[in-house]
């Protein structure tokens, strides 16, 4: 309908709402009366019926889209109309000197009802009609508390798209059969699969953002037999911070089934160190290094210097942080290679942070098989040179992003791990430095993780490659390993090697069957086929050895391993002859090392 229609049909709508309520007022009082043909009522009619349209012009009440009409438009009619009654008193003591306060009172009060209800009778219409045509989602809402009446109330406004909300399920049973806007509490959470199929459920939405992580997985599995589709509420961490809105749903990720609650940081300890320091990241543009680097600004230090490798990757993190604190933080974009010892011991000199973060590492275990060299030359000879240049420029503390690999090495890329932590432990004896090493399992999303490989998989039809039905590890998200690689620079001492209580560690297959499900197909369509281990693979991972293993904790869900290195003469002879022997024996050499089963005769060179 045009503007100018609409204008009209509103205007005499509202004309005769207006002569009806006075007349219609004035017959509840006074039914035997002849008053209807009296000059006053006439006047009385003319000056409601003029001074409504002023009104309703000057509060815009033809301007605006009732089929989304809320609190905001009643207010503007209801001062529209208030003004309108009291112009028609006036008007009548002016005329009489007397106002017909009760026949005014009525007439509002029948003015406000019909106005309001002719404007909310076309959103109620959409409502349950023409939006009820155009075949919304099905909605059932996992959550009758504050966190889930706010999503109805706006799926309900239908500010969240093409969903429909149909009935709320809550393990409160005080709240069972009761309504909330009209929607039913249907039953309790483990009852969720009947309520889906006796109301033809075809969305669902988790709406308890302060729920535990081990409690959010075991309703997803009850939601997953349902063959609906799950969202879920952010986490009550991010709504608090106003990062995002109550309302924002979203898919659930498997970050959010993981079973384990993140660490929380001890800001005063971090803010000690950080705030107003320069700090130093190296391998600034990879998965882990890129999110400390974002982590550390929100302490605020004098100077973040980004020192990577990769030239795009260091200009990608920086573009992004000096967009977002290039006003208050100097940030620095420094192209240097660990391997490179003269070019790390200049930058040190030359800045001088408080703090370092070694991040830099080739991660990737079966690669490493392959390149061993290229292993010990970037994941120890670049540690020791960045290392050594704090210990010679008496920086305050280095902080080591160790792996839960380092422990029992098998393989290449977790011997070069360790052999990076008895580096750090041995300067740690004897340097003014606190050196540190932070041990974690599997990040989740990082670069050559198997969350992105399964992802493509799956993307592509399958298969969902796993190496065995039984290999297990232990998963964090990228924020929760930063976040423990900063906290460990606070908690410094020196010569620590500080692990995350990971929880229970995660099947590989279990991982897949929740992707494939989370992408929104079933296990029929995309198969998991099992290749075999890799080489230098594990079954499984260890955080500790049996006799590194303390069970007190420094801080929340943060243990110290008591990681025993080689005497620091031993290691480096090690070391050097690293560079003299051919792929095989430099493998043999760094995995019997790391497990403290050092082979003589390849240590010293003897034939």
């Amino acid at each position: 309908m045009t503007y100018p229609k609409r204008l009209s049909l509103m205007v005499l709508l509202d004309s005769a709402i207006v002569l009806f309520s006075i007349y219609i007022s004035y017959y509840i009082l006074h039914p035997t009366s002849n008053f209807y043909t009296s000059k006053l009522l006439l006047m009385s009619s003319l000056i409601i019926l003029v001074s409504h349209h002023i009104f309703a012009l000057l509060y815009r009440l033809y301007n605006k889209v009732w089929e989304y009409a809320s609190v905001g438009e009643l207010m503007s009619i209801a001062k529209a109309v208030t003004f309108s009654i009291l112009t028609a008193a006036l008007a009548q003591f002016v005329a009489v000197g007397h106002i017909y306060t009760r026949v005014l009172f009525i007439t509002w009060m029948l003015h406000i009802l019909l106005i309001g209800g002719s404007r909310f009778s076309w959103r109620l219409y959409r409502d349950r009609f023409i939006k009820a045509k155009n075949e919304l989602r099905k909605t059932l809402i996992v959550g009758a508390g504050s966190a889930g009446t706010t999503v109805a109330r706006q799926l309900l406004h239908h500010e969240n798209g093409d969903q429909m909300p149909i009935a709320f399920v809550d393990d409160d049973v005080k709240k069972y059969k009761l309504e909330i806007f009209g929607l039913p509490v249907a039953g309790t959470i483990d009852q969720i699969p009947d309520v889906v199929a006796k109301r033809d459920i075809s969305d669902i939405i988790i709406a308890i953002p302060s729920l535990p992580k081990i409690e959010t997985r075991r309703i997803y599995e009850i939601c997953s037999k349902t063959g609906a589709k799950v969202k879920i509420m952010p986490i009550i961490e991010d709504v608090m911070t106003g990062k995002v809105s109550v309302n924002a749903i979203r898919n659930v990720e498997v970050e959010d089934l993981l079973g384990r609650e993140p660490v929380e940081l001890d800001i005063s300890s971090i803010s000690e160190s950080v705030t107003g320091s320069t700090v130093l990241v190296t391998g600034a543009g990879g998965s882990i290094g890129s999110e400390i680097c974002r982590q550390i600004c929100t302490f605020s230090p004098k100077k973040l210097l980004l020192l990577g490798h990769g030239e795009f990757s260091i200009y990608s993190i920086d573009m992004e942080l000096k967009k977002a604190y290039g006003d208050t933080i100097e940030i620095i974009p420094i192209i240097a290679d660990v391997q490179d010892r003269t070019r790390i011991f200049d930058v040190i000199e030359e800045y001088k942070p408080k703090v370092v973060y070694h991040a830099a590492a080739h991660k990737h275990v079966p690669l490493m098989e392959y390149n061993p060299k290229e292993a010990v030359k970037n994941n120890i000879f670049g540690t020791k040179n960045v290392a050594e240049a704090c210990d010679t420029f008496g920086i305050h503390t280095f902080v080591l992003v160790s792996t839960d690999k380092a422990v029992n090495p098998p393989n290449v890329m977790g011997a070069t791990k360790r052999f990076a932590e008895m580096i750090i432990q041995n300067l740690a004896k004897e340097s003014n430095t606190k050196f540190v090493a932070v041990r974690f399992g599997n990040v989740l999303g990082s670069r050559g993780s198997v969350i992105p490989l399964f992802k493509k998989q799956i993307e592509a039809g399958g298969p969902v490659t796993v190496t065995h039905p039984d290999m297990t590890r232990y998963f964090m998200t990228i924020p929760e390993a930063s976040r423990l690689v900063i906290q460990a620079g606070a908690l410094a001492r020196g010569g620590e090697v500080f692990v995350l209580d990971m929880g229970e560690p995660v099947k590989i297959s279990e991982l897949a069957k929740n992707l494939i499900t989370l992408s929104g197909y079933t296990l029929d369509e995309i198969e998991i086929k099992y290749s075999g281990i890799r080489p230098g693979e594990k079954m499984y991972e260890e955080l500790l050895n049996e006799n590194e293993v303390q069970k007190e904790q420094v801080f929340p869900k943060i243990h110290i391993g008591k990681a025993e290195p080689l005497e620091k003469a031993e290691l480096y002879v090690i070391i050097e002859r690293l560079n003299e022997l051919g792929l095989k024996e430099t493998k043999e050499l760094l995995i019997a090392t790391a497990n403290r089963k050092v082979d003589k005769q390849l240590a010293v060179g003897v034939s």
